[in-house]
């Protein structure tokens, strides 16, 4: 007897066998309605795709002081048709469901009348309390088309987890874009409730959220800690994301739906977001060891440190008792303005007055009852010899700095924790601490986490990076500009109009940066590169506005036609055909670079 060596052998199976040792029920339905006696699962149809008797059950456990009345209620709410909705805004509404309870009307028969109660859906605080239910070959069937899934795994009969499996031979992109694609547009109520999808071959796997396009799919290498050496298997996804705890976990806390060109999209954490933000998260349970100091948060530039940031708020907010107050502090205009943009699209922060306008309005701020207040660090300054005043003496506040190297250790950080002494405090960096910054763990703690840029390249969260430094350089005798500037900014308290105002015509780094003279050397440091660098390819030029595009792309052309003519000048006093290859690569480099 062969060994055998199909998909449901190599892949299925071992899946299955795995999720029943995480202590998921399994069952296999592709007969669930051959028998006369139909579905044992209970569905009426292969349309249905939340198994009924499984959620009452539930809910009937979570709910033990509720009446039939209020469970129905909630029942027909999470079935009810969602098909005139876009498939994000279904899942996006259910989600809130889920995750918030479900608000129901029952009637008050002491007083008349009826009283608002909520029935709770899920145990999130208890996952082990849930009912974990993983089917094979489920078949659904959509509004002309029925399809079967190869695994969906159910938390109190809802669909939450859907898994799309392929022979080991197979590509995995084919599981995206042949059959995943057709899913969410054939049988897309099953997408409704979903939390996120697994895409395997049994070698790679890769997880994403019903939004994710295939490039937006990512491995999950490391189950439970950053050490982990890492390694890219369907054991290793299923462990890592399927363990009950972890599964409601990632469901709850790592899940965000954001505003993007083109409408919503959801996030779901990528692996190291998920494992750095529980390191804070268990540093911040600890924060009274740590004296306020939660660590550095070191993941490189392109990770998603932002969106790490929401992540730890989010989850603090859901999941730990106290009138949390969180502190974003940045040290560039440009940066305070993305990260609060950031929050706001993700729906973390609401309020629109979060935002603080200047040094007298952020001490209204601190002083007041807010979730988030952000800010510039230069907004705690103070007139020479004046002492910072306490604003809040709350140990609920937490100071999450981005970026925080030198200038949030200076006299600027010491104004800042002089005003909230018992806060605590975690840095979120992109670059590592360099030689001169150890301050900064002294301030802020040791690293909590940390996602180096190889890690990145290696998760393809960010694109390789080969630097050469070859600009001209451009320098400023006073050394203390930036502080000046804020000061001057600061002390005049001008609106948001005047402010932005200034931000348009104050932009002396825009006038250094595209002087005439820079742009030539640049210009011909670039002619000199692509000529000289001994192999055939493209290369992009990036401006930093249309018009500075437009003259370095004549620049460039000049200066081409310089180095052509230069060439073809000594072309008539050689005969090497090494010498001709170049000449003749530089010819047709300089077409694709013209023509681009």
């Amino acid at each position: 007897m062969g060994i055998d060596f199909s998909e449901n052998s190599l892949v299925h199976k071992p899946a299955i066998k795995l999720f029943h040792q995480l202590g998921w029920e399994t069952a296999d339905c592709f007969h669930e309605f051959d028998t006369p006696e139909g579905s044992p699962l209970g569905r009426a149809t292969k349309s249905e795709v939340i198994i009924i008797s499984h959620l009452k059950t539930a809910l009937e456990k979570l709910n033990p002081e509720l009446p039939d009345v209020a469970l129905e209620q909630a029942i027909e709410e999470l079935t009810r048709d969602r098909s005139r909705m876009s498939l994000v805004a279904a899942n996006q509404e259910i989600y809130n469901l889920l995750k918030n309870g479900i608000k129901v009307q029952i009637p008050d028969d002491e007083n008349g009348g009826e009283t608002t109660e909520t029935v709770k859906i899920i145990y999130w605080n208890q996952p082990d309390n849930n009912d974990f239910f993983l089917t094979s070959e489920f078949w659904v069937t959509g509004e002309m088309y029925t399809r079967r899934a190869d695994l969906v795994g159910f938390v109190n009969g809802i669909p939450l987890l859907f898994i799309e499996l392929k022979a080991s031979h197979r590509r995995l992109e084919v599981a995206y874009k042949d059959n995943l694609r057709d899913y969410k547009n054939t049988i897309p109520q099953l997408f409704w409730y979903n939390a996120f999808i697994i895409l395997s071959n049994g070698s790679e796997s890769k997880i994403g959220s019903v939004t994710a396009p295939w490039e937006h799919f990512n491995d999950w290498k490391k189950i439970s800690d950053e050490e982990e050496p890492g390694v890219v298997s369907l054991e290793t996804m299923i462990r890592g994301t399927c363990q009950h705890k972890r599964f409601l976990d990632i469901a709850e806390n790592f899940t965000l739906f954001m505003k993007a060109r083109g409408g919503i999209i959801k996030i779901l954490a990528k692996n190291h977001q998920y494992l750095g933000v529980n390191n804070a998260i268990e540093a911040l349970q600890n924060m009274e060891v740590k004296r306020g100091r939660l660590g550095v948060f070191w993941h490189t530039q392109g990770s998603g440190k932002s969106i790490s940031m929401a992540f730890f708020s989010n989850k603090v907010l859901r999941k730990y008792t106290g009138n949390w107050t969180f502190v974003v502090v940045t040290d560039r205009v440009e940066l305070d303005g993305q990260i609060y943009k950031n929050f706001a699209d993700a729906g973390v922060v609401t309020e629109k007055r979060a935002r603080a306008t200047s040094s007298r309005n952020l001490r209204k701020l601190l002083r007041e009852d807010h979730r988030f207040v952000f800010t510039l660090i230069h907004k705690f300054r103070t007139d020479p010899g004046e002492l910072h005043p306490v604003l809040s003496e709350r140990s609920d506040v937490i100071v999450i700095t981005d970026e925080a190297h030198r200038s949030q250790y200076d006299t600027l950080a010491f104004n800042m924790r002089t005003a909230l002494p018992n806060a605590s405090f975690i840095a979120f960096t992109g670059t590592p601490l360099i030689v001169g910054e150890e301050k900064t763990k002294e301030v802020f703690g040791d690293y909590v986490s940390t996602y180096n840029f190889k890690q990145s390249v290696d998760d393809k969260a960010t694109v390789p990076l080969y630097y050469e430094d070859r600009k001209p350089h451009l320098q400023l005798k006073n050394k203390d500009f930036n502080e000046d500037i804020y000061r001057v900014i600061e002390e005049a308290e001008l609106d948001e109009y005047q402010q932005q105002k200034l931000d348009r015509t104050l932009s002396r780094q825009y006038h250094l940066i595209t002087r005439d003279n820079r742009l030539e050397i640049v210009a011909k440091d670039i002619v000199k590169h692509f000529t000289s660098r001994g192999y055939k390819g493209k290369g992009m030029v990036v401006c930093i506005d249309k018009a500075t595009a437009v003259r370095m792309y004549d620049k460039v052309t000049k200066h081409w036609k310089k180095q052509l003519k230069k060439l073809r000048e000594s072309l008539r006093n050689t005969t090497d055909s090494s010498e001709l290859e170049i000449i003749g690569n530089v010819q047709k480099s300089r077409h694709l670079l013209i023509d681009k």
